[in-house]
């Protein structure tokens, strides 16, 4: 830590708000845990919104969590807004209590829907804001929310071009610690998952919610005979939604070089087998792969707020650290990189070597070193 906590008064008291998805929920653990790292005896309050999955996996990480009202808009059927509206009313009026109730000395935000009305509650109070910007292309929300806040948190350089330059602060994302625990060789690994230690594994994943494009792209693989007839084996999360339709595809072919999951509960062990990994573009997962060096082939889901996914993904290509193959181009092309990149290892070294230089490591305490500077200027 540097020396700005010495004028801090300890221990401190965080709201931490957003969530919707992985790819904010385990940012915003690995926040936490680094908050009560630095500051033992510190209380955070976690705010997420009411029926997604942060209302689970917080209180599942031994954090407190309330939840707001607050829901996405609907870009495509406009006229379904007005519950939307309603909604964010409502929830302006709980985050500005839960601010009140609290009293927090900082809120930092790390995307998601309820991250917006509980950081502008805050700043309405005179409370310090930080925003953690996980994306190459920020959203709406934390655009809006930036012009107050006291420091801007990103992952990717040339955030100016959203943000005030003097607030931001290159910080990475913040991953789960236990992604590098794992010492296995990945033979080993490969071994421990059921596979064949001598060939070559390709993890194929859409996240935990699965990714209906890739599991389309797998079941037409399996069918066409093309997975039977490869050298490579696959493990393929396929997610809850399509476990289904995916399994019933695997059980009428059942190519011995694929492993069908809905779900992969160690992650670390599947990375550290993988010789090339499929996925989409979120922004936690691409800070996986940074940190973990992994090939990949990146699909950016379509079906997400300002395309982000896609931004993310082309600042990986467009430095030749990733593979990526657009939504659209699925079936005319993923499967020919997976076999093309799989069968060449100089391809495989060069894409881990350019994905590693962008790695950032120790996020999480760089953004808590960020959260000390801005309560000791404050005070």
């Amino acid at each position: 830590m540097t020396s700005t906590n010495t004028t801090i008064k300890t221990p401190l008291r965080v709201i931490i708000s957003g969530g919707g998805t992985g790819g904010h929920i385990f940012p915003a653990l690995s926040i936490a845990d680094a908050i009560m790292r630095t500051f033992p005896g510190s209380e955070i309050l976690f705010v997420g919104a009411e029926n997604r999955m942060e209302m689970q996996r917080v209180p599942a990480a031994g954090y407190k969590i309330t939840g707001l009202p607050v829901a996405g808009f609907d870009r495509r059927h406009l006229w379904r807004n007005f519950k939307v509206l309603l909604k964010l009313w409502k929830s302006i009026r709980i985050a500005r209590r839960i601010i009140s109730d609290f009293k927090p000395d900082i809120a930092v935000g790390v995307g998601g829907y309820a991250s917006g009305p509980t950081l502008k509650a805050a700043q309405r109070a005179g409370i310090p804001t930080v925003i953690q910007e996980q994306n190459s292309y920020a959203g709406v929300t934390n655009k809006l929310l930036a012009a107050k806040a006291d420091a801007i948190c990103v992952a990717y350089p040339g955030m100016e071009r959203f943000f005030p330059a003097e607030k931001i602060v290159l910080t990475g994302n913040p991953v789960r610690k236990t992604l590098s625990d794992t010492e296995l060789s990945p033979e080993e690994a490969k071994s421990r998952l059921g596979f064949d230690p001598a060939k070559p594994l390709v993890l194929v994943t859409g996240g935990s919610l699965g990714a209906r494009t890739l599991n389309q792209a797998m079941i037409e693989a399996i069918m066409s005979g093309k997975a039977a007839k490869t050298d490579f084996q696959i493990l393929w999360q396929c997610g809850a939604s399509d476990h289904k339709r995916c399994t019933e595809t695997v059980a009428e072919i059942c190519p011995d070089n694929v492993v069908l999951t809905e779900f992969i509960s160690d992650m670390p062990l599947a990375y550290r087998a993988a010789d090339l990994v499929v996925a989409r573009a979120g922004a936690g997962t691409i800070s996986e792969l940074e940190l973990l060096g992994k090939p990949s082939i990146l699909v950016p889901s379509p079906n997400v707020a300002e395309d982000h996914q896609r931004h993310n993904a082309e600042a990986l290509a467009t430095r030749g650290a990733a593979d990526m193959v657009l939504d659209a181009d699925v079936d005319k092309r993923l499967w020919n990189d997976i076999c093309t990149i799989t069968e060449n290892k100089e391809t495989q070294r060069m894409l881990s070597e350019n994905i590693s230089a962008m790695a950032m490591h120790d996020s999480d305490m760089k953004i808590v070193e960020t959260i000390a500077k801005v309560l000791s200027e404050r005070h």
